[in-house]
């Protein structure tokens, strides 16, 4: 039996989900978690309310029983209360740093059942590993995106070329210890479950413990139905969707919109994370759509033809995943950690390469055929990557691992 500690709602609570589903759920602690509301209310809600209500009633799942989910709320609010009036990346980091240690107290305190395993996440694991092998129990964390060093590094690099792109680009005093705990996190693991290839290597980069890594590609849920197409509009619409900044690739999109002029409209849906300077740049060519409720993203898919997330880090981004169920081809980058197949259901473009995204944009939309080949293969690719196939990937890495029904 398996106790999974996870703060925040990464994948809409899909680990816990498919353990409830299994049989194998100890218990399942969260931060903020929302009871269920009944469907006509939570239909109406999702048609009327604002949008920080949806977001909010997005923090629950049917699949996971009530009896087995323990939530601190109170410990969520001042956690993103805190998050939200930080001033500086040094100071996010604190936070992140408290929060991290504070949810692997109050779960300690509550207690891990009959577990046999503990399940955790990067950065908000370590404290509880620690405690679950001082007695006798397999810890497990996934490291669900690149090792922080790298990620600072290609950071600061790209802060140098896009200087006045950034909110902050004073240097983060914290990030050694957040990069310590990291690595003391890798070390307590007794088994480290990566999303991509990227991730794993990463880690390896870093001198960390590779021969514990195991590479379990994500999966997410069938897409609601959409009226079929043979082709993509004219002109071509290409969507983007995650935290509008420097690590998405903004630039790089208002780049590639700019040489395309207006054979191609561009949409990206997201909160955002750049200067002010930076952002009316960046609406000249691209329409903004700021922070976009889970709930209502299936409209923009619905609109688009093309996917794009021309990121420079990641761990596997699961938006390339969801864009490829609704028959999007995707454009990315090697650093999204992707399942993306190169010239089959999609382009894998260099990081920082605006041309290269305008070229393979511009060959979607030229080429139609080309265009309806890439969304069959892509709904195709992502049967292989349904919630299911993943949920079967998670238990049989975790049964790999000495997991058994008794």
């Amino acid at each position: 039996m398996i106790v999974v500690a996870q703060l925040g709602a990464r994948m809409h609570y899909a680990v816990p989900a498919i353990l409830a589903r299994s049989g194998f759920l100890e218990r399942f602690y969260t931060d903020i978690y929302t009871p269920r509301l009944p469907e006509p209310l939570r239909r109406l809600a999702s048609l009327i309310g604002p949008s920080p209500l949806k977001r909010l009633l997005g923090r629950a799942s049917d699949e996971i029983p009530a009896d087995k989910t323990i939530s601190f709320p109170i410990m969520g609010m001042e956690y993103r209360r805190r998050r939200h009036f930080a001033g500086s990346r040094g100071s996010t980091t604190a936070i992140d740093l408290w929060a991290g240690a504070e949810f692997c107290r109050r779960v300690i305190r509550q207690g891990l059942g009959k577990a046999k395993f503990v399940y955790t996440y990067n950065s908000a694991g370590l404290e509880l590993m620690e405690h679950a092998r001082s007695r006798g129990l397999f810890p497990i964390t996934e490291q669900t995106f690149a090792p922080e060093a790298i990620y600072q590094e290609i950071l600061r690099r790209e802060e140098e070329i896009q200087q006045g792109w950034g909110i902050s680009p004073a240097r983060n005093p914290l990030t050694p210890a957040y990069e310590e705990r990291e690595k003391m996190e890798w070390s307590a693991a007794a088994l480290i479950l990566c999303g991509s290839d990227f991730v794993r290597d990463g880690i390896r980069k870093m001198g960390g413990p590779v021969e514990r890594c195991r590479v379990v590609p994500y999966g997410v849920r069938p897409a609601p139905p959409t009226a079929p197409r043979d082709s993509p509009h004219d002109p071509v619409r290409v969507l983007t969707v995650g935290t509008v900044g420097l690590r998405k690739g903004a630039p790089y999109v208002a780049e590639a919109a700019r040489i395309l002029d207006r054979r191609a409209t561009f949409r990206w849906a997201g909160p955002l994370d750049l200067s002010p300077h930076a952002r009316k740049l960046l609406a000249e060519r691209v329409t903004l759509l700021g922070a976009v409720p889970r709930s209502d993203i299936h409209r923009q898919f619905a609109w688009a033809d093309v996917f794009l997330l021309p990121t420079l880090c990641e761990g596997s981004a699961t938006v390339c995943y969801e864009a490829h169920s609704r028959g999007l081809p995707v454009i990315t980058t090697p650093n999204a950690g992707s399942v993306i197949r190169d010239g089959v259901d999609g382009f894998i473009v260099p990081i920082r390469d605006a041309a290269a995204i305008a070229d393979q944009v511009e060959r979607l939309a030229s080429q139609r055929d080309l265009w309806a080949e890439m969304s069959a293969n892509a709904q195709a690719r992502a049967a292989e990557y349904s919630f299911e196939r993943y949920g079967e990937r998670l238990v049989g890495a975790l049964m790999d691992a000495g997991l058994t029904a008794n």
